[in-house]
């Protein structure tokens, strides 16, 4: 699929709320035509100071038939170069004339446009709330808020076991190592059931440290093993101390840096 990155398509609605979310000004609207409109962007000057803006739009007055506010013989005659001046004059006065019908509009399109956008942003959490009853607004680990967006696409995602951990390196912000195996309580091969495990690669661990990161990954954990992995296939998740010196001088530390060159 390929998007349109081009941002001369953006519309001035949608540019000025991105550009003042948190400001309420009275724009001045003065639109010089759809013509312009095949050479520019939407937005063909703002004037932040005295929030006017110039639009490649048509306003009310081109929507007025033609003949209304013109003759057929004004050019006629000589001294066409003043003849069109006057035009040229009559035609800005017009615009400065219809212009509050103009800024009306473009205003009420600019709160339209703010409250679709607040209606967006709102959409996930509904969707979360109402459809997966889960209250995102109210979760307090961060990593798990960020994997949460997964939920509105889990009943194609889950059981991608290769995807789980491209997510949780991409959370962790490290390498992660994707082993898959047989897990047995009773140690044998007659009853098993699949297992898969994560191995967090990460560098410059102390032991406090990785008693906070083990801390704050809990919550993720679940999280992953609720939504994302089979309810038959056992899941875990460790932490491993990445490219520690493996030597009997070293300061080794059971379980988190203890990873094996092979």
């Amino acid at each position: 699929m390929e998007i349109n990155r081009n941002i001369s398509q953006i519309r001035a609605e949608v540019l000025l709320n991105y550009l003042y979310p948190e400001v309420e000004k009275k724009w001045i609207v003065q639109g010089k035509g759809s013509f312009y409109r095949n050479y520019n962007q939407d937005v063909l000057a703002l004037y932040e100071k005295e929030e006017k803006i110039v639009l490649s739009r048509d306003g009310f007055l081109r929507l007025l038939p033609e003949g209304l506010l013109t003759r057929d013989d004004d050019l006629r005659g000589e001294d066409f170069k003043a003849k069109y001046e006057e035009l040229e004059w009559r035609r800005e006065l017009l615009n400065e004339t219809f212009s509050p019908y103009d800024t009306y509009v473009f205003r009420k399109k600019l709160e339209i446009e703010r409250h679709a956008s607040e209606l967006l942003d709102q959409k996930l959490s509904y969707l979360l709330k109402e459809y997966f009853n889960y209250d995102i607004e109210a979760e307090r680990n961060k990593l798990v808020k960020e994997a949460a967006v997964m939920l509105p696409f889990v009943s194609s995602l889950r059981g991608d076991l290769g995807l789980v951990g491209n997510l949780l390196g991409a959370l962790m912000q490290c390498e992660v190592e994707v082993v898959r195996g047989r897990y047995s309580p009773i140690d044998t091969t007659r009853l098993w059931l699949p297992q898969v495990t994560y191995k967090l690669l990460i560098p410059d661990l102390t032991p406090a440290s990785y008693q906070e990161l083990a801390k704050s990954l809990e919550p993720l954990a679940a999280f992953l093993k609720e939504w994302l992995i089979p309810f038959d296939v056992r899941c875990v998740i460790e932490i491993k101390q990445h490219w520690t010196p493996q030597h009997p001088d070293g300061s080794l530390t059971l379980n988190y840096n203890t990873e094996l060159n092979q």
